[in-house]
């Protein structure tokens, strides 16, 4: 890796962020807060929340095994995607590397901060070679995005490959594990301290099944935690979201069987799907999703949608013709589906 001041921005590197009052005010207990231009009535909604978010991330710190300093807490995990382009990229300059196809938001966000999106097309099984990813990099490439369990396709990235990059690639590598709960794969956010370019992502809107309170984490060195707390906004965490996750955390134990519960109907609900006439494909997953090719994808969506039923079209993206993604839901939403699609002609 290259010397972290050498990756980020200059102006990045030299801005003085802004202070909040809750950033100055740090340690005793106090009662009268008459710092922040907060009305005093209403609370407890009537004050500014932890900028920082200590709390939730000390309570995050023993499930995801990652010290609380390492911790970044966004509006999602879109928010440190954001971020890394706004820290690393020098606009109408640098370019970032990505597999295709992936996760959208990583190409929406490079064409928002003008940097240019180099693609390199997965295999036919949805695998890629870190020697083809490294081969179109060069001196203005600062970042390489990989999505393991990937999205659309399901499947863990092979770790040797994830691992080469790692090893050779001289810039920041993101690792989105949104949905690493529902693989067997040791998460690469375990290997912080053997990987100082590694940036892990991770999400409340997958296994803690809590999308509607918008919290992504990133889990990374010190150092580059410090650089996203420096440029992100002071409040970019509201308060009901941390008391909510906060409320989730609680009880860790059911969250693990709601993992266990969509694996499970996983494997019946893909097994099924297979022996549906309308299928020709049903791809290995490691999420709690999986890609099938189908027969008519355009025609078998439009019959769903008329059905109430809703699932992703993927025809259009690469590797993916006649393909549709399938959330797994409950029993009876997964039972619904397959009635419905037994009755397609």
């Amino acid at each position: 890796m290259k010397e972290l001041k050498t990756l980020v921005r200059p102006n990045i590197w030299s801005l003085k962020p802004y202070s909040s009052a809750r950033d100055e005010y740090k340690g005793v207990t106090a009662e009268v807060f008459l710092d922040a231009n907060e009305n005093p009535y209403n609370r407890p909604i009537n004050r500014y929340p932890d900028p920082l978010q200590e709390e939730l991330k000390a309570a995050i710190s023993p499930i995801k095994g990652v010290p609380a300093e390492n911790i970044f807490l966004g509006n999602g995990s879109d928010e440190a995607i954001d971020l890394v382009y706004r820290v690393f990229c020098n606009p109408g300059k640098d370019n970032v590397v990505a597999i295709d196809p992936t996760y959208g938001m990583y190409e929406v966000c490079a064409d928002i901060n003008d940097v240019e999106y180099r693609k390199v097309t997965l295999d036919e099984h949805f695998q890629f070679r870190a020697s083809d990813l490294l081969a179109v990099c060069d001196g203005f490439t600062k970042v390489i995005f990989l999505c393991s369990p990937n999205n659309p396709s399901g499947n863990l990235l092979l770790r040797s490959e994830v691992e080469t990059v790692l090893q050779q690639f001289e810039g920041i590598v993101v690792v989105d594990e949104a949905y690493s709960d529902f693989a067997e794969q040791r998460p690469f956010r375990c290997d912080l301290q053997q990987y100082p370019n590694i940036v892990v992502l991770n999400t409340f809107s997958k296994a803690f099944g809590a999308a509607a309170i918008r919290l992504g984490m990133a889990f990374a060195s010190t150092e580059i935690i410090e650089l996203f707390n420096k440029v992100k906004y002071p409040y970019n965490v509201n308060k009901l979201t941390q008391d909510c996750a906060l409320e989730e955390l609680r009880d860790v134990t059911k969250i693990h069987q709601r993992i266990v519960m969509i694996k499970e109907a996983r494997a019946s609900l893909m097994q099924a799907f297979a022996e549906l006439p309308i299928c020709t494909k049903v791809f290995p997953t490691d999420a709690n999703f999986f890609l099938a090719r189908v027969t008519d994808a355009n025609a078998i969506y439009d019959y769903l949608v008329c059905h109430g039923i809703i699932v992703r079209n993927r025809h259009r993206v690469t590797l993916c013709g006649n393909c549709l993604r399938i959330t797994i839901g409950t029993k009876e939403e997964n039972t619904r589906l397959l009635s419905a699609l037994r009755q397609y002609r």
